[in-house]
């Protein structure tokens, strides 16, 4: 690992020259930040420069999908079932809005990382001051608890209804993700990614043999994609789709993304990193339409059975499972739904753990033991996740799942905000900054953002 980042350092340093309006050359700013986040994977997937534009995409694959993941968790599928249920199709709009937010925030990332070799934590706490970055990284430390809380419990829930296994139990088992990422990367990041994708197949197959015993209304499913100012106006039907927003837009996705596209060896000259840039950004769509499709897929689900048969007020993750069988007449559903909340939560709770270790050593240069690191990663989501189990009890879990939403949506304007501001400074992205038309977009989108995030975190502390 060493030996590769000095050789990468080297070759930045050879070939960089001095950024207009940059007051040090960046081959300087690459050598004074110390070690990247993710030194066991950095540039470890090696880029050929002769291979065909196909092959290329193929190298490029696979970290778009480790971060669509975090938009299908366990939150999402407790507000798309909240939204099936109750509203039928029409919040089908939002999921696709919501989609198309993640799309442009998660482009930044990865701009941000191809421009500048680093990832958003590194960012920050080289561009702000302590009083500044500190109070950052203990919101994103909140963020990744909370996150990892939902699908923590998510996992336990899938154990739970598969096995009968308690969910105090089930979430002490979660806990054995670190040794799977261990293993996995002792392999090579690829197969980490494999693992991912794997699952997510499992996961879309589960939803589309579901959907197929459903037998949705087709017409109302497209009718559903289309805006309406029913979402606006019905005060119920905006609580949820505030929900779903809050839900999908995740802070530690930021981080994340741009951490893990540094894991492709790509070359230093300008028209190599905008050929990275591209097709890590191509990744990344096509991988956030996969799930959309998922996300869409639970929404439309709750909406075929639970809201046709005028069960309107379905949250919770093991009643939606109870009712699939009754409803759908098959006994395979609720198992179907049990192994796809179950490959969820595994996901989820894997790239969560690598989103701490991004946020740790971005923020503070601490470096940990591999195995120690995500162990104490996994720590801070297991303890408060076994507290609150005990509090709430094994029938309150959307509960849980909302209240790590609502933490989530109090951090994700101190994950945007810098996001959007690095990409648009010249100084710090050179030739690679963000167009004014993309921070333009991007900035309405984070003031949409907070501003409804803001509006459910208000709903919910006066119990609107």
């Amino acid at each position: 690992i060493e030996t590769r980042y000095t050789s990468y350092c080297k070759q930045v340093a050879a070939r960089s020259d001095m950024s207009q309006g940059s007051q040090e050359s960046p081959s300087i700013w690459l050598r004074s930040r110390g070690e990247p986040s993710l030194a066991d994977v950095f540039r470890s997937v090696s880029v050929a420069p002769s291979s065909s534009t196909w092959r290329k995409f193929l190298t490029f694959l696979g970290p778009g999908y480790l971060v669509a993941v975090g938009y299908m968790d366990p939150g999402n599928w407790a507000t798309s079932l909240a939204g099936g249920a109750q509203f039928g199709y029409t919040l089908l709009v939002v999921a696709l809005v919501s989609n198309i937010m993640a799309v442009v925030l998660q482009s930044l990332c990865a701009r941000l990382a191809v421009a500048t070799g680093r990832d958003l934590a590194q960012a920050c706490r080289d561009a702000y001051p302590p009083y500044m970055a500190w109070p950052l990284w203990l919101l994103a430390e909140l963020a990744i608890c909370a996150t990892d809380l939902a699908e923590v419990i998510g996992t336990a829930i899938g154990l739970n209804l598969l096995f009968g296994i308690p969910l105090e139990i089930g979430v002490l088992i979660t806990g054995l993700d670190v040794f799977i990422i261990l293993w996995l990367q002792t392999k090579g990041f690829r197969w980490v990614e494999a693992f991912i994708i794997t699952l997510l197949g499992v996961i879309a197959l589960c939803f589309a043999i579901q959907i197929a015993m459903a037998d949705p209304d087709w017409g109302e499913v497209i009718r559903g994609f289309a805006p309406t100012t029913q979402v606006v106006t019905n005060p119920n039907m905006l609580y949820i789709a505030l929900g779903i927003i809050g839900a999908t837009v995740m802070p530690h996705n930021l981080y994340l993304h741009s951490g893990i596209v540094q894991t492709r060896a790509y070359g230093h000259t300008l028209p190599e990193k905008r050929e990275a840039l591209k097709y890590a950004t191509l990744d990344s769509t096509v991988a956030l339409t996969f799930a959309l499709m998922i996300n869409a897929a639970i929404l439309i689900l709750a909406a075929a059975t639970f809201h046709k048969a005028g069960h309107t007020d379905v949250a919770e993750l093991g009643k939606a499972q109870e009712l699939l069988q009754p409803l759908l007449g098959a006994s395979i559903a609720p198992s179907l739904f049990a192994i796809a909340l179950l490959c969820c939560g595994l996901n989820s709770t894997v790239t969560a753990t690598m989103a701490g270790q991004i946020v740790m050593e971005g923020f503070l240069r601490l470096r940990l033991a591999a195995w120690l690191r995500r162990l104490v990663t996994r720590l801070v989501a297991i303890v408060p996740a076994i507290a609150v189990t005990l509090i709430y009890g094994e029938g309150q879990t959307a509960k849980l799942l909302i209240l790590s939403q609502v933490v989530l949506s109090l951090q994700l304007p101190f994950a945007v905000v810098p996001l959007v501001m690095l990409t648009a400074s010249k100084a710090r992205m050179g030739e690679l900054v963000a167009p004014r038309w993309l921070t333009l977009v991007a900035a309405v989108i984070a003031a949409i953002i907070i501003v409804l995030n803001l509006k459910l975190i208000f709903d919910v502390a006066t119990g609107a």
